[in-house]
């Protein structure tokens, strides 16, 4: 029986995985399961899988739980700090997920690496704010390492544990979002309905404006950078309409190979759960219309500006970067509340990238996850006195 936590498991991802697993209880024992404020979902699933260690971080949510469970078997918690009463080094969890979503995921996500034998982060602000607190505990604990965005999976998958001085180069693939064919003089009358209509995925109202912008690729780019230990050449982003290639691997031999599967997260998620298994997963014939007709283009710095973030980026593991994530997630929700443009989002990050007190951090690397909260809540309330 392997032994499991997922953390985030009301969202999608956390979700989907309960989904793959369920058909398969036998074989799974979940130790612990993990919300914000989403109760109702969390202790349905509890009991459909006999969960004894629930985390509920919402306060009311958790006082609400602790009473509706007071005379059941189920253990519930209000914070991360609860791990070490759960869980125990010497007795390690097969497998953990995480995928809670922001800043909120990054405690968690260094916290249980001790803990668990493998980890599969579904959490872009762990590795990109994070990356070298993760890969030291990584190498501590003697914790296995597998990403779960599409993006990433897919590189990790191509590569099978070639070393890096064995490819040339990488590119993964962007469907270009909803404004690929968007005349720019219609840029600035976007609204949030249109930049919500991603063409591909079905996705959160974050990472979806994240899309249209293209600063969801930035962000895969970083977090390439940084797991696979590259430097910002070796990486490409290529615009890909269909979203079914999600990484090119371009080998020093001559060789270069691709890696293609539907829109559908359960593929990376199923591989991950049950890597170095014969388990099988049901799923469509390879789509070969799309296949045919890729249409990779190179992408464009005037339509998608916050690429040009990338030029910005120290070599090595800084601050900077947890500068930009909340930077993008300030602005982001500025445009969700109708307070800023569409095209306000891309200028103003470029613009905060140019600021002389926010440049300095590039030589800074994250010491601890204090740090790294304490310069997020700061940039966060030094855009509230900007004029974007």
């Amino acid at each position: 029986m392997k032994k499991i936590a997922i953390f985030g498991s009301t969202g999608s991802i956390g979700s989907s995985l309960l989904k793959i697993i369920k058909d398969d209880k036998k074989n799974f024992k979940i130790e612990l399961l993990t919300a914000n404020k989403n109760y109702k979902k969390l202790i349905k699933q509890a009991k459909f899988f006999n969960v004894k260690n629930i985390i509920l971080t919402d306060y009311n949510s958790f006082l609400i739980a602790t009473k509706l469970l007071k005379n059941t078997k189920v253990k519930v918690f209000k914070n991360f700090d609860s791990l070490n009463k759960i869980f125990d080094t010497n007795k390690k969890l097969d497998y953990s997920m995480c995928a809670i979503s922001g800043f909120q995921g990054l405690k968690p996500t260094i916290h249980i690496i001790r803990f668990t034998k493998t980890i599969a982060i579904a959490n872009k602000e762990s590795i990109i704010c994070g990356w070298n607190l993760i890969k030291k505990d990584l190498k501590k604990y003697k914790t296995f390492f597998i990403p779960i965005d599409s993006e990433h999976f897919s590189i990790w998958s191509l590569l099978d544990n070639n070393k890096k001085d064995n490819f040339e180069k990488i590119y993964i693939t962007a469907s270009g979002g909803p404004f690929r064919k968007l005349s720019l003089k219609r840029f600035k009358n976007i609204s949030i309905n249109d930049a919500l209509k991603h063409p591909n995925w079905s996705m959160g109202k974050k990472i979806t404006v994240d899309s249209a912008t293209m600063m969801n690729k930035v962000f895969e780019i970083i977090e390439a950078k940084k797991i696979f230990d590259l430097n910002y050449k070796q990486l490409e982003i290529l615009t890909h309409p269909k979203s079914y290639l999600h990484a090119i691997v371009k080998f020093n031999n001559g060789l270069s190979k691709l890696l293609v599967h539907d829109t559908d997260m359960t593929i990376p998620i199923f591989n991950s759960i049950y890597f170095n298994t014969d388990k099988k997963l049901k799923s469509k014939n390879i789509d070969i219309e799309a296949l045919n007709n890729l249409s990779l283009k190179k992408i464009d710095n005037i339509r998608f500006p916050v690429v040009k973030i990338l030029n910005n980026l120290h070599k090595e593991d800084s601050l900077f970067e947890t500068i930009i994530v909340t930077a993008n997630d300030k602005l982001v929700k500025l445009f969700l509340n109708k307070k800023i443009k569409f095209t306000d989002i891309s200028n103003t990050l470029l613009k905060i990238c140019n600021i002389a007190e926010f440049k300095k951090f590039k030589s800074i690397k994250p010491k601890n996850i204090e740090e790294i909260h304490n310069l997020s809540d700061y940039v966060s309330l030094k855009i509230d006195t900007m004029s974007v």
